[in-house]
């Protein structure tokens, strides 16, 4: 079983993507609209990568490719 604690910081991430870029979008839109750039322009299922991928996916959506992830709580 994965370790369920990885959500934490998945989640924070998201939250700070989501807020920080995107914060007219609902959800959704955001989502609908990554991972369709996901399957488009990396040519990967969104079903299969793990959460640390798809920050790393993120991160490269929004232009922040070269951001270390996972962030250490004191980092942040």
């Amino acid at each position: 079983m994965r370790d369920r604690n990885r959500l934490d910081s998945f989640y924070k991430e998201l939250h700070r993507i989501h807020k920080q870029y995107f914060p007219d979008w609902r959800f959704g839109q955001l989502m609908c609209n990554f991972l369709g750039w996901v399957s488009g322009e990396k040519k990967r299922d969104p079903f299969f990568p793990e959460e640390d991928e798809m920050i790393r996916f993120l991160q490269e959506y929004i232009g922040e490719g070269n951001t270390p992830w996972p962030q250490k709580e004191e980092d942040t």
